[in-house]
Order: structure tokens, then sequence, then C-alpha cells
């Protein structure tokens, strides 16, 4: 699995056309099994992160800032305290597309194996 998801993070997201196909069920699963910790639900996939404290948790929530900006492709976050859910869902395709999986991945590489 160590390669396959530094493959994903090492990936840039690409623009989605409004209206396009989302991924499959079987190809989402494919994707999903290259991450740790993922979730697939009917909101895209989905992952709580816990923190020691709330500078950390806003420090984690400021660096996905950053790159969703860079990949110009944002998730939903639930902010508490000690933790944050991080849920991506492509809303163009209105479902889930490889940008989501290359994000997730990003945002997994912040933490290298302890995500």
């Amino acid at each position: 699995m160590g390669n396959e998801v530094c493959d994903l993070s090492q990936k840039h997201c690409t623009p989605c056309e409004e209206g396009g196909a989302p991924l499959g069920l079987e190809e989402a699963q494919r994707l999903l099994s290259k991450l740790s910790g993922w979730e697939l639900g009917e909101k895209g996939i989905s992952k709580k992160y816990d923190f020691k404290n709330y500078y950390q948790t806003i420090a984690f929530v400021n660096a996905i800032a950053w790159i969703a900006h860079a990949e110009g492709h944002h998730p939903d976050l639930e902010v508490s305290y000690r933790s944050c859910l991080v849920r991506y869902t492509t809303h163009a395709v209105r479902g889930l597309s490889e940008n989501d999986f290359i994000c997730a991945a990003r945002v997994d590489a912040l933490f290298g194996k302890e995500a």
C-alpha cells in the first residue's frame, strides 16, 4: 500500500466538467483501498483526525486550506476542539472523482505514516 498512496499524493487534480460522470463504485473502492482510514459514504469519502489541542487542529485546517487552494479542490470540514472531519466529494460530477482521492492522499501525507 505504501507506494500506491505515495503515487496518489504525487498526482495533481484536473478540472472536472460540470455534469461529467462520477467514478463508479468499483473504481471508487479501488482508489479507497490505496488510502488508510478513509470511509466511503453517501456524501463522498471522509476521515476523522484527532489532535492534542485546538492549536494543532487549526494548524491542520490551515494546511488543508493550502492544499485545497493549490489543487483547486476543496473539502467540507467539520472542526471541533481536538478533531477535524474531512470529507471530499466532487460537486461538478455529483459524486466522486479521482481528485477526491488525490487530495485525501495529500492530507494523509501531512502526517506521513501516522495518518
